[in-house]
């Protein structure tokens, strides 16, 4: 795997393949990434890997012409071929207005910021599976446990490189590990599987393989003997471990593709209000250590800390460069991409901010209602915001979470809901889009 500097000679050189080849612009992108994963069962090492892989994609334009081209050869002569190939199916390419890199003028110059997304720290295949014993081990000895689907422990590094035609230069190096634990509770047709999981860029931040053992065991016990309900109107309580979903939903629906598609529930929405004033959804691509942090977007455009919607309102679309064209404005920095293909968009490192009730609070006041832990499927039209989409968690009776829930679905349309969003003030950073415990009243449970 190339280091940062060494992948941007090799791009210098893949850009200047494309030139000579005849392309009028071109961006390349390496991408070198290795990963070790052990996972276990019922105290017994069950697998053991190690993946490498890296590649460089070449991007070309002919007037408004295009096409893209990767290779995991990285030898001179194979990226002049690529360039070569990818200059000639660009001829033949049909012509595309919105074609083009991103402005020169928005690309990120000057030194690119440190966000301390790489660690240092090696840790073995051994080390890895002793992980993943004591996660597992810590699962099976909560009472209730009776079986395992087993504990898993990984590290990873990652490189990733820009480079364009119009003067953008820019690499990272990033780490990430992981520990998980999956077990069942209870016995025949009454047992109940849940898990627990954390991944961090550091692995002094992961969480201790006791904790996350434990409660992977807690939570599968506590699922037993689980209910059903009749179909009615309640509120709804999203767990944090869920509730980011719903900014999920939210994100695909802006998006300048969708805009421009006319395929989105949101695409008349910009500047209007779709969630209480109180509540913002941020979008912090130079949070230190973020499971998503970056300097730059996948066109080289500087990243920066946004308020896609402040204080309720619909700020912005998340575009890049082709999008903001179609649309007539200008990209966000918010392209993403690989090595095979054209740019889209999405978030980085996002969370919803505002909440102030305490997780209690929130449940005061509820004759019954769901407290919803895990969703099931995808449910979600996003032409209408319709949503529909099988759940399982905990009965709410008389502000107290109580018997356990399963096999039921929750309904109601996302304009609605987002409108009437409650929001906790238990936010925590643990993942990649982060959310508090969320309350929607009025929505449709359908059980038995």
């Amino acid at each position: 795997m190339l280091n940062p500097d060494d992948a941007l000679i090799r791009l210098d050189a893949a850009l200047a393949a494309a030139r000579t080849a005849g392309a009028d612009s071109a961006d390349a992108m390496y991408v070198g990434d290795g990963a070790t994963s052990v996972s276990v069962r019922l105290g017994k090492l069950e697998d053991i890997g190690r993946a490498e892989g890296e590649e460089i994609g070449i991007r070309v334009f002919i007037g408004q012409r295009s096409a893209s081209v990767s290779s995991s050869d990285l030898t001179i002569a194979a990226l002049r071929e690529a360039a070569d190939r990818a200059v000639a199916m660009a001829r033949l390419a049909p012509e595309d207005i919105y074609a083009g890199l991103a402005p020169a003028h928005l690309l990120a110059a000057g030194p690119l910021a440190d966000l301390d997304i790489h660690d240092s720290t090696e840790i073995s295949a051994a080390d890895l599976k002793e992980r993943a014993l004591a996660a597992e081990d810590a699962a099976r000895a909560v009472a209730g446990v009776t079986n395992s689907e087993g504990g898993g422990a990984s590290a990873g590094l990652v490189v990733t490189a820009l480079a364009t035609s119009t003067g953008f230069r820019g690499g990272k190096r990033s780490t990430s590990h992981g520990l998980s634990a999956s077990v069942l509770a209870g016995t025949g047709s009454d047992m109940q599987r849940d898990y627990a999981w954390h991944s961090a860029r550091y692995l002094a931040d992961v969480e201790a393989a006791d904790i996350i053992g434990r409660r992977a065991g807690e939570r599968a016990v506590a699922r037993l003997n689980p209910i059903k309900l009749a179909s009615a109107a309640m509120p709804v309580l999203f767990d944090p471990r869920v509730s980011a979903s719903l900014l999920g939903h939210l994100v695909g629906a802006i998006t300048g593709s969708a805009i421009a598609r006319g395929t989105s529930f949101l695409k008349d929405k910009l500047g209007q209000a779709i969630l209480p004033a109180t509540l913002s959804l941020i979008d912090d691509p130079l949070r230190p250590r973020g499971l998503r942090s970056r300097a730059f977007d996948g066109e080289g455009l500087a990243a920066q800390r946004t308020a896609i919607i402040d204080n309720g309102v619909l700020t912005n679309w998340l575009m890049d460069a082709a999008s903001a064209r179609q649309l007539g404005l200008m990209p966000t920095g918010h392209a993403s991409r690989g090595t095979s293909g054209p740019p889209g968009a999405g978030p980085s490192n996002m969370h919803l901010a505002g909440g102030t009730a305490a997780p209690a609070d929130l449940l005061a006041g509820i004759v019954q209602g769901i407290y919803v832990t895990e969703l099931i499927g995808m449910g979600v039209n996003g032409l209408t915001g319709d949503y529909s989409r099988g759940a399982s968690g905990f009965l709410i009776e008389n502000g107290e979470i109580t018997r356990p829930v399963a096999e039921i679905t929750i309904a109601g349309n996302l304009i609605d809901m987002f409108k009437g969003l409650i929001a906790a003030n238990d936010l925590s950073f643990r993942h990649a889009s982060n959310a508090p415990t969320l309350r929607i009243d009025g929505m449709t449970v359908a059980g038995s």
